[in-house]
């Protein structure tokens, strides 16, 4: 499956996956940007992101940390 900047819960389960123990809350932008390119699947143009979708991309990857965290 190829990642693109609107998957972002497929984005946070992948970060939850490749980051974990790490609080969602904590990461500035601009190195959940890197992690998110550094992911193999992810196909989309680095430049295309903005904070909006980046915000949505965190509340997604917090709410798959919670629930890793309860699970």
């Amino acid at each position: 499956m190829n990642l693109t900047w609107q998957d972002a819960e497929d984005i946070g389960i992948r970060l939850v996956e490749t980051h974990p123990g790490v609080d969602p809350l904590t990461v500035r932008f601009t190195d959940m940007h890197a992690w998110i390119i550094a992911l193999p699947d992810f196909r989309a143009d680095p430049k295309k992101s903005n904070e909006k979708i980046l915000e949505a991309i965190q509340m997604a990857w917090h709410e798959a940390y919670q629930d890793a965290k309860s699970g």
